[in-house]
């Protein structure tokens, strides 16, 4: 099938449904760049085989689903401008994949983590799981969609609480504001997340691909991606974004100048 040329992303076929992991549990499941290209190359694969007609998204282990980008890679790139994917500045995750992608949140969603489940239509929650978005405590900013879709998702109020302090919820409060679908005990997590893909594979494929279709373009959501890139780069390309990150690593204050 030519999805698994890293073993950190896993791409596996259980009848309709895809089963796609990502296995880095010893770095709680942080992406470098050749993961990223590697989940789009299975994500594509879902999407152009006619024969799996929903996929579940999950992490290995029990501590984390994914907790975003691997910092000692990607930094040094985006503060010298670079990219790691998603260079179509109309592009986030899944936002061109319109068959039904249910998540199973296995700990830790934070930073890219909880972008990447953003772009997903059920989520389905371990008790223990937390949910985050904490890149303003290190002087930079979510870039992966969370500024468009996350306040389209949840009232404004709470999204903006977790956009401009940082600070994380737990799974009850995610399902009382509408985040996730579901909260389970860990033990009953892809179980719950697969017998929502079951019964979503019950219904017409061609119908259900569309109303996602619908949905999705109705949204209209790709001029909010440019302007969300525009402007995070000049972020990333701050005195800041270079200072959080280095005092996080060296477990000190950050001394942020605002530019």
């Amino acid at each position: 099938m030519g999805v698994n040329r890293i073993d950190e992303i896993q791409y596996e076929k259980q009848g309709r449904i895809a089963v796609i992991t990502i296995n880095r549990p010893q770095a709680m499941n942080a992406f470098t760049e050749d993961m990223l290209y590697a989940m789009d190359e299975a994500f594509e694969e879902f999407n152009r085989d006619d024969d799996t007609w929903a996929a579940v998204f999950t992490g290995t282990g029990d501590k984390a689903f994914c907790a975003g980008m691997d910092l000692g890679e990607a930094l040094p790139k985006l503060n010298a401008g670079a990219e790691m994917g998603y260079e179509d500045h109309t592009k986030r995750p899944f936002c061109d994949i319109f068959k039904p992608i249910i998540t199973a949140v296995n700990g830790f969603c934070i930073a890219g983590g909880m972008e990447f489940m953003q772009g997903t239509d059920i989520r389905v929650a371990a008790q223990h799981a937390t949910f985050g978005l904490g890149e303003v405590r290190f002087g930079v900013i979510p870039k992966g969609g969370s500024h468009v879709r996350l306040p389209r998702q949840i009232p404004w109020a709470v999204a903006m609480e977790m956009l401009l302090t940082g600070e994380r919820i737990d799974a009850q409060r995610a399902y009382d504001i509408g985040l996730v679908n579901k909260v389970v005990p860990a033990a009953n997590l892809m179980e719950e997340a697969m017998r929502y893909a079951e019964a979503i594979c019950k219904n017409g494929p061609l119908a259900v691909k569309t109303t996602k279709e619908i949905v999705v373009r109705q949204a209209a959501l790709e001029s909010g991606f440019v302007l969300e890139k525009a402007l995070a780069m000049k972020v990333f390309g701050s005195h800041d974004a270079e200072e959080g990150p280095r005092a996080f690593m060296e477990k000190r204050k950050p001394n942020f100048k605002g530019c």
